[in-house]
C-alpha cells in the first residue's frame, strides 16, 4: 500500500510539473547573426523545473523548420555554414519535459553575412572579453583561473592583471561604460589591498571564497612575484589610462599607486643577484627558483627595476636573468631560414606565450639591449613556431600554414603542458597562440583565425570565444578533440593583443609610465624605431 501511495504521488508530481508549464512562454528570445554562426538567447524557464531546449532554424521563411541542436542552457551558438553563407534564417525553440514540447518561442529573424577582417577581430574580442566580465569572480572581481577548475572557486592573480587590461579594452570598444569598468577596477584594487601579500607580492592562486591564498603547489603558499608583475602590468596600464579628474578615477589612480609603491621587489633578490620567483611565509626560500631566462618573465626584470621604492639595481637581469647564456637565453641559431635572437635551442625558441605575456604592455617595437632586438625576437619566434607546424616533422592531423600556434595550454584529452617545437609537440595546437601573435604576423594570424572560427567553430567556439586547444591527431569525435575550457592567461592575450595591433592601446598607455621608463634605461634598454 505504501509502495503503491508513493508511486502515485510520484506521477501525480510529474503531471503537476508538466502542468504548470503549459502556457509558458518564453521570454527574452534574441538571436543575433555574425559571420558563421548565430548567437541564440533566452530567458529561463522556471528555475526548479528540468528542462532542456530543443532549437529549430529554417532557411526558408518558417516552410520547414531543421533540427539545429539541444541544450539546457539559455544560451545557444548555431553554426550555420552547413546551410549555407550570407542567408537569412529564422528561428524557433521549444521547451521539452519529460519527452513533450511543454512551450514554443515566436518565431525570430536573423542572418548571416561575411565579416570583414576587422569585424571579425571585433566578435572575437567581444566574445574574449566575456570571460572577463561576465565570468569574474563577483566578491572580488578577479578572474577565475579557468572556467572548470579541479580546485573549484579559485582567482588567478597574472590572469586577473590581464582581465585589468581587458575592462581598459571593454571601455575603449564601449562594451562596458568608463564609469562600470572603473566600478569594477576599485573592487580588484580594493581584494588587492586587504588580501594576503608577502612582501607587498600577492600568491598565484587565491579562494574565490574565502579570499585568501589558495597553494599552488605544496611549498608555494605566499608570494609569486611573476604573476605579481603580470597584475602590475594591468594596474599601471590602468594608471595611465584613468586620467580624468572624477573622484572615482582619482581613488583608482591613488589605490594602484599604493598596490606599485608597496611591491617590495628588491626583497625577492634574497641578496643575491638574481630575482627569485617564490617567497613562503611558511617554507622561504625553499622553492629556490631563480628567474633566468628567456621566457615569459622579462616584464619581472623590468617592474622590479622601474620600482621608485623597492627597485633592484641591474645586476640580477645581467647575471640572473641571462645567467650563463646556455641554450635558455641567447640562441642565434637558424630555424626555417629565420635566425632567432633568444630562446631555447632545443625547443627552437619555446612556446610562444614567451612573446606575449611580457609584452601586452611592454611595447617591443621599440625596444632593444644588447642582448637583442625585441621586435625582431618576437617576430621571427612566432614564424617560426608556425614554420615548423607547416613543416610538421611528427606529422600531426591538421597542421598547416592556418592551423598552428604551439604553447602552454591545455592538453587533449587532459592535462596541461608549455607545447612547444621537438619533444613537446604533442599534436595540440592552441587558437592563443596564433591570435595572440597578431601585432607580429597579422596575415598569418587572421588566417589562423579565419580557420579555427569558419571550419572548427562549431566543436571550437563557444560562449566566452575561442577553447582553449584542438588535437585532431586525437582518435575521438570532433568534440573530443577539443578542450572545451577557458584559462584566464590564455584568453588574455587575445583580447589584449588584438587591441594592440588594431590601436596599440595597452602599449600607449603602459609606455607612457615614469616609472617604466627609469626602469628600462636602468636595465641598458634603448629606444629604436621599427616599423610596425
Amino acid at each position: 500500500m505504501g509502495k503503491l501511495l508513493s508511486k502515485t504521488l510520484l506521477i501525480f508530481i510529474i503531471i503537476t510539473f508538466a502542468s504548470n508549464l503549459k502556457g509558458e512562454k518564453i521570454t527574452g528570445f534574441s538571436a543575433e547573426g555574425y559571420d558563421s554562426h548565430v548567437e541564440l538567447r533566452w530567458a529561463k524557464i522556471k528555475k526548479e523545473t528540468n528542462v532542456k531546449y530543443s532549437i529549430y532554424a529554417s532557411v526558408d521563411n518558417g516552410k520547414t523548420y531543421i533540427k539545429r541542436g539541444e541544450t539546457t542552457e539559455e544560451l545557444y551558438l548555431d553554426f550555420v555554414t552547413d546551410l549555407g553563407k550570407n542567408i537569412s534564417l529564422k528561428y524557433q525553440i521549444k521547451v521539452i519535459q519529460n519527452n513533450k514540447t511543454v512551450a514554443t518561442s515566436k518565431e525570430i529573424n536573423t542572418k548571416i553575412r561575411d565579416f570583414s577582417d576587422d569585424e571579425l577581430l571585433e566578435m572575437v574580442q567581444k566574445y574574449t572579453f566575456r570571460y572577463f566580465w561576465d565570468f569574474a569572480e563577483p566578491k572580488s572581481g578577479m578572474s577565475h583561473e579557468r572556467t572548470k577548475s579541479k580546485h573549484g572557486n579559485i582567482v588567478t592573480v597574472g590572469g586577473s592583471g590581464f582581465g585589468v587590461m581587458a575592462v581598459i579594452v571593454g571601455v575603449e570598444r564601449g562594451f562596458i561604460t568608463r564609469k562600470e569598468g572603473i566600478k569594477r577596477l576599485l573592487k580588484v584594487t580594493n581584494f588587492l589591498k586587504n588580501t594576503d601579500r608577502y612582501h607587498g607580492m600577492w600568491s598565484h592562486w587565491y579562494s574565490g571564497e574565502t579570499l585568501k591564498t589558495y597553494p599552488f603547489s605544496k611549498y608555494d603558499d605566499g608570494g609569486d612575484i611573476v604573476e605579481s608583475s603580470f597584475m602590475a602590468q594591468g594596474l599601471l596600464t590602468a594608471l595611465q589610462y584613468f586620467t580624468k579628474n572624477t573622484v572615482e578615477e582619482k581613488n583608482l589612480r591613488n589605490e594602484i599607486q599604493y598596490l606599485w609603491e608597496t611591491m617590495e621587489w628588491d626583497f625577492y633578490t634574497n641578496g643575491q643577484n638574481i630575482l627569485f620567483w617564490h617567497w613562503s611565509p611558511n617554507f622561504g626560500w625553499k622553492k629556490q627558483h631563480g628567474i633566468r631566462g628567456y621566457n615569459e618573465c622579462l616584464i619581472t626584470y623590468v617592474l622590479a627595476a622601474s620600482s621608485a621604492t623597492h627597485s633592484i639595481s641591474a645586476a640580477p637581469y645581467h647575471k640572473g636573468w641571462m645567467g650563463k647564456s646556455d641554450d635558455t637565453f641567447l640562441n642565434y641559431q637558424t630555424y626555417y631560414n629565420i635566425s632567432l635572437p633568444l630562446g631555447p635551442k632545443h625547443q627552437l625558441g619555446g612556446p610562444l606565450f614567451f612573446e606575449h605575456y611580457s609584452y601586452l604592455g611592454l611595447d617591443p617595437r621599440a625596444l632593444s639591449d644588447k642582448y637583442a632586438n625585441y621586435w625582431e625576437q618576437v617576430r621571427r619566434h612566432t614564424l617560426i613556431n608556425r614554420a615548423y607546424c607547416i613543416d610538421n616533422p611528427k606529422k600531426h592531423k591538421g597542421y598547416g600554414e592556418n592551423f598552428w600556434g604551439l604553447t602552454a595550454c591545455d592538453k587533449v584529452p587532459k592535462g596541461y603542458k608549455a607545447h612547444a617545437p621537438g619533444e613537446r609537440d604533442l599534436g595540440t595546437v592552441a587558437p592563443t597562440a596564433a591570435i595572440s601573435s597578431i601585432p607580429y604576423t597579422p596575415e598569418e594570424s587572421i588566417s589562423a583565425l579565419k580557420n579555427f572560427y569558419r571550419n572548427y567553430g562549431k566543436v571550437l567556439f563557444g560562449e566566452y570565444g575561442f577553447y582553449d586547444a584542438i588535437n585532431l591527431s586525437y582518435e575521438g569525435t570532433p568534440d573530443e578533440q577539443v578542450r572545451k575550457n577557458y584559462i584566464g592567461i590564455d584568453q588574455g592575450p587575445i583580447i589584449i593583443m588584438i587591441e594592440n595591433y588594431r590601436t596599440g592601446l595597452l602599449w600607449k598607455y603602459f609606455m607612457k609610465n615614469l616609472d617604466v621608463h627609469k626602469g628600462l634605461k636602468k636595465l641598458g634598454f634603448k629606444t629604436i624605431k621599427t616599423k610596425k
